[in-house]
């Protein structure tokens, strides 16, 4: 046993900063039994005026922690006393997770926003931000600021860079305003940019990204369009046959016949999806990039979203409500124990949207429950996020409205 993954996690919601620090430190140390590798915090908001002592306390209490990451929260993801997840928001907590990682090459890195290269440079450029060589074959952490780190550039060119590495993480948050979120990387206190965590070798990464959304009507080919502006639709069974709606035409017409409550839903809850495998002929939950319906221009029937479209692309509507999102989350757990079983998983972290939690399912603790409920009793920790991270189809994203899980285990 002595070259397997320990991983371990411990909640502490003391409304004392120091206490919250001295229990969760205290427990994690002695559950792992043995010096840690990696340390991940979180913090919530409800503690936003001592960010600045956190890591002090942390470096007098856990000095044996080479590396240690984390951010603040509006809500925070752990394991309560008696080892039960618990999704905490609007009040103090502090979640530390703790990693023993034999054969795992573990490495840290912070990245300014303003440091980024062009989308067109090099994979070498993208290295250079966080020395990690590609041969490493890594896995990323990533935590980022949503107000200066220009994560989706970020992402972008490390999906460039490292192929077929799996990237997740969350923007951080806590307030609305610039310096009201807070980053952690390796004891210091960060107000800006990205911090991350880099992991090769004897670890493996697996994802789970729920989107919380269910398709309506059939799928569309677009006709017309460019930049975010879909100008017009054809319905993808019926393509070439006939004349193109305008992409408002078409949704009209595709609302006109849903149910009552689904024609109410849509008033406030209604999101598109692209497709992001074209080569794909049956489309299913997670073969979609949800992404919003930003406008419509009554005199030109377009619509804009929130990402890029091209002629020829598909794309289908979604509906989003907390029945939809607990089915989604679900169908994506039950394939994935489906396909792996989870009693090697050594721990998981979660990236949920501030829009989920109580707040649409009207219940603590819903997506973490369930991901327990399938995946097993293993450490849970994470946060609330402004914006979640992770792969769809094989690139990643910025989400919303999202829970991410990375999973991790050894090979």
């Amino acid at each position: 046993m002595a070259d397997q993954i320990k991983w371990t996690n411990v909640l502490s919601t003391r409304p004392s900063l120091e206490a919250a620090v001295e229990e969760t430190v205290a427990q994690a140390e002695q559950e792992l039994g043995c010096e840690p590798d990696l340390g991940l915090v979180f913090i919530s908001s409800a503690f936003a005026s001592e960010y600045s002592r956190l890591m002090p306390l942390l470096r007098q209490r856990l000095a044996k922690a080479p590396i240690l990451v984390g951010c603040s929260g509006g809500g925070i993801v752990g394991l309560s006393g008696n080892r039960q997840v618990r999704e905490l928001e609007g009040e103090p907590a502090v979640s530390l997770t703790l990693a023993k990682l034999p054969g795992v090459k573990v490495q840290a890195f912070a990245i300014d926003g303003d440091d980024l290269p062009d989308l067109d440079a090099s994979p070498e450029s993208w290295v250079e931000l966080t020395g990690v060589p590609p041969a490493d074959q890594p896995h990323f952490i990533l935590l980022a600021d949503p107000f200066s780190s220009r994560i989706s550039d970020l992402i972008q060119g490390l999906d460039f860079a490292y192929p077929g590495s799996v990237k997740v993480g969350g923007l951080a948050s806590g307030g609305p305003i610039v310096g009201s979120t807070a980053l952690f990387y390796n004891y210091q206190l960060c107000r800006e940019g990205t911090v991350g965590i880099a992991l090769s070798g004897n670890i493996v990464m697996e994802t789970i990204v729920a989107q919380g959304c269910r398709p309506i009507g059939s799928p569309y080919r677009v006709s017309a369009g460019e930049r975010n502006i879909v100008m017009e639709l054809e319905e993808e069974a019926l393509a070439g046959t006939g004349k193109p709606k305008t992409a408002l035409e078409a949704l009209r017409d595709l609302i006109s016949g849903l149910s009552e409550a689904d024609r109410q839903l849509a008033q406030h809850s209604l999101f598109v999806g692209v497709v992001r495998d074209e080569f794909k002929l049956e489309l299913e939950s997670g073969d979609f990039l949800i992404r919003n319906l930003l406008g419509v221009d009554p005199n030109t029937g377009a619509l804009a979203i929130g990402d890029r479209v091209r002629p020829g692309q598909r794309l289908q509507f979604h509906l989003r409500d907390a029945k939809t999102s607990a089915e989604d989350l679900e169908t994506l757990l039950r394939k994935y124990r489906q396909h792996n079983s989870g009693a090697d998983a050594a721990g998981a972290l979660i990236f949920s949207c501030l829009g989920r939690g109580e707040n649409l399912y009207g219940e603590p603790d819903f997506d973490s429950k369930l991901f327990q409920r399938y995946i097993g009793n293993i450490p849970v920790s994470g946060f609330f996020c402004n914006g979640e991270i992770g792969p769809v189809a094989g690139s990643t994203f910025l989400h919303g409205y999202t829970s991410v899980f990375g999973i991790c285990r050894q090979p």
